[in-house]
C-alpha cells in the first residue's frame, strides 16, 4: 500500500519542480489553456442538451405518470453528463499532449537533463511522433470509452451504481491518465504502447496513487491547466525510476577474507518492492 502513497509523491514532486523552474511552467500552460478552451464549450453545450437527448431517447415515457417520467429522465440526464465529463476528464489530456507534443517533449527532456544521468531522445521527426501519439491516444480512448460504457450500465444498479461504480470509474479514470502522461517520456525511450502497459500493471497501485488525485484534481475548474505542467513532470520522475530503478544498496558489503565474524549471521539483503 505504500505504493499509493509513492505514487502521490511523485504527482508532489512534478509540481515542486515546475514551481522552481518557472519559465517552463509558463512554456507548458499554452497547450492546456487552447484545450481548456474547447472543452469549456463542449461541457456547456452538454449541459444545455442533455435534458433534450435524453427526452428524444426515452420517446416511450411520454406518457409516464409524475412523478416516473421526471425520475427516470433527470436520472439519465445526470448520468449522460457525467459519462461527458468522465470521458472530458479522460480526452482532456490526450488531446492536450496531442497539441503540446513539442511544448511537453521539451519539458519532460528538461526535466530528464536536471535529474541527471542520460535523456533519451526518440530521434523521430515531429510529424512521426504526432501520428504515434495520436494512434496510442485512439487505443486508449477506445479502452476507455469500453469501460466508460460497462460502468454507465452498471450505474443502474442501486446503491451500487451510486457509490462503487463512482469510485471504480475514478480508478480507471486516474490509470490511463497516468498512462497518458508517462507516455511523454516512455515514448522517448523507445517503448510502443504494449510495453508501456505491461510496464504500468506491474506497479498498479503506484500509477493509482499518481492519476487518481489529478483526476479529482482535474473536476475542479481550470486547475487541469495549472496542474498539466507539472503533471507531465512528475510523470517523468515516474517513468525514470519505473524504467531504470535505483540499485539496491548493499548493507553488508564483504570487507575481504578473514576479516567477518564468523559468529554472527549475514544481514538480509534488502529489496525493493
Amino acid at each position: 500500500m505504500s505504493d499509493l502513497g509513492a505514487g502521490f509523491g511523485y504527482l508532489m514532486k512534478g509540481q515542486r519542480w515546475v514551481a522552481q523552474h518557472g519559465r517552463w511552467f509558463g512554456f507548458g500552460l499554452l497547450p492546456g489553456l487552447i484545450t481548456l478552451v474547447v472543452y469549456a464549450g463542449a461541457l456547456i453545450g452538454l449541459g444545455y442538451g442533455a435534458d433534450d437527448l435524453v427526452g428524444w431517447a426515452t420517446p416511450f415515457a411520454d406518457d409516464w405518470s409524475s412523478p416516473w417520467q421526471g425520475l427516470l429522465r433527470t436520472g439519465l440526464t445526470a448520468l449522460v453528463f457525467v459519462f461527458g465529463l468522465f470521458l472530458a476528464v479522460i480526452t482532456f489530456t490526450a488531446v492536450t499532449l496531442l497539441v503540446g507534443q513539442p511544448f511537453y517533449e521539451s519539458l519532460s527532456e528538461e526535466v530528464d537533463r536536471s535529474e541527471g544521468g542520460e535523456v533519451p531522445e526518440s530521434g523521430l521527426p515531429l510529424w512521426q511522433e504526432l501520428w504515434i501519439s495520436a494512434r496510442d491516444s485512439v487505443r486508449i480512448l477506445l479502452r476507455v470509452a469500453l469501460y466508460g460504457i460497462i460502468l454507465f450500465a452498471c450505474g443502474f444498479i442501486p446503491v451500487v451504481g451510486q457509490t462503487v461504480v463512482p469510485a471504480i470509474g475514478f480508478c480507471v479514470s486516474g490509470y490511463f491518465l497516468a498512462e497518458e502522461l508517462t507516455a511523454v517520456a516512455l515514448q522517448r525511450r523507445g517503448m510502443v504502447l504494449k510495453d508501456r502497459l505491461v510496464l504500468l500493471r506491474g506497479r498498479r497501485l503506484l500509477v493509482l496513487g499518481f492519476g487518481v488525485p489529478l483526476v479529482l484534481s482535474f473536476l475542479i475548474p481550470f486547475v487541469a491547466v495549472f496542474l498539466m505542467p507539472g503533471a507531465v513532470a512528475g510523470a517523468t520522475l515516474l517513468a525514470r525510476d519505473l524504467v531504470d530503478p535505483a540499485p539496491d544498496p548493499d548493507p553488508d558489503p564483504d570487507p575481504g577474507p578473514g576479516t567477518a565474524d564468523s559468529g554472527d549471521a549475514p544481514a538480509p539483503r534488502a529489496w525493493s518492492a
